[in-house]
């Protein structure tokens, strides 16, 4: 994965800020259950951490 930083601009209908938890060998966001199969996109607002 990229680290490097780019611009989006997108219409949107409604925004969530959240928190990414960890969920077996993978990651999990909560979204509102409204949006069940709506179409969206998650961006990461910070570098993900090389080990």
């Amino acid at each position: 994965m990229s680290s490097e930083v780019f611009e989006i601009r997108i219409n949107a209908y409604g925004m969530a800020d959240k928190k990414v938890t960890k969920h077996g060998n993978s990651a999990h966001v909560y979204l509102p259950a409204e949006w069940v199969g709506k179409k969206v996109k998650v961006l990461l607002l910070e570098p993900v951490e090389e080990e």
